[in-house]
């Protein structure tokens, strides 16, 4: 497809591209088309970073597909969509082959209340999206029978445009419903695992500084823990094992005559300069320091 092009929003340099509806069948504000078929753009280099300024859908036949959005990279394989809303960035994969079909709408082709019951804008939840087998069979029927009605021009134009909103907001209503239940599976899980991981530093803080470890003994990724622990407490998990070890450091200088020494062994740095230089990163004080401002 050919189109305008836009510099990035914010004097970023990121090239923004419009939906291009000269292109569409009758110049509806929407295409449906298999993925082989379809280009945003025939001067647009996708494999480097870019932003839409419209609605894309894809549903897989095969993979996997590794694709960039917002800088997070996720991988999509048979059967899983990817939902890009108006202004996100994203990046296709040259050594991938995107082999299915993709949606495009054009923001304003559904009315308001059709926009908010369907979630269209709501960028909190997942891009990637994960069907079970049932609700895969809806969503690929009511897919295809958008791309049928799109590609009928038996009707006259009105009725045509019509036709399309009402099997358009039948598909989008079975997506918000999926990515709904799937931005709720993804809270409880990342509950569940910095439930467990913030057990496990109160457990091992002491000789255990390394996120890495926790991941592994918790049966986790390392980006699966970040995440998680980001959405729980908004910081990463080095930051929130520092702050306990801190905390901990605190304690000890201020309710014992321990030696400086002795407080770092008990957590976690048997080296005094290396704790020292810790504690100072983290409060901007030394631990001498600390303690006699407590006395």
């Amino acid at each position: 497809m050919t189109g305008r092009t836009v510099q990035g929003d914010g004097g970023d340099g990121i090239r923004t591209f419009r939906f291009p509806v000269d292109r569409s069948v009758c110049g509806v504000g929407m295409q449906v088309a298999r993925m082989g078929d379809h280009t945003w753009h025939t001067d647009a280099p996708l494999h480097r970073v870019h932003r839409i300024d419209f609605h894309v859908v894809m549903l897989f036949a095969g993979g996997p597909v590794r694709h960039m959005i917002d800088f997070a990279e996720y991988e999509a394989g048979a059967g899983d969509l990817l939902w890009i809303r108006p202004g996100q960035v994203h990046r296709f994969t040259r050594t991938s082959e995107y082999r299915g079909t993709v949606l495009t709408m054009q923001p304003g082709f559904l009315p308001r209340a059709t926009v908010e019951a369907t979630g269209l804008y709501r960028y909190d939840q997942p891009p990637l999206l994960h069907p079970d087998p049932a609700q895969l069979g809806a969503l690929r029927a009511g897919l295809g029978q958008l791309q049928r009605e799109y590609e009928d021009i038996t009707l006259p134009l009105s009725l045509h445009t019509a036709v399309l909103r009402h099997s358009l907001t039948a598909f989008l209503l079975r997506l918000a419903h999926l990515a709904a239940s799937s931005a709720e599976a993804a809270r409880q899980q990342a509950d569940t695992t910095f439930t467990l991981f913030r057990d496990a530093v109160e457990k091992g803080f002491a000789t255990n500084h390394s996120v890495s470890a926790y991941a592994d003994a918790l049966g986790y990724s390392r980006r699966t823990l970040v995440r998680a622990v980001r959405a729980a407490t908004g910081e990463t998990p080095k930051g929130f094992i520092d702050k306990r070890v801190v905390l901990e450091a605190k304690r000890l200088l201020a309710h014992t005559d321990l030696p400086i020494g002795r407080v770092g062994v008990a957590v976690g740095f048997p080296d005094a300069a290396n704790f020292s230089k810790f504690f100072q990163l983290h409060t901007g004080l030394t631990p001498v320091g600390f303690r006699a401002e407590l006395r």
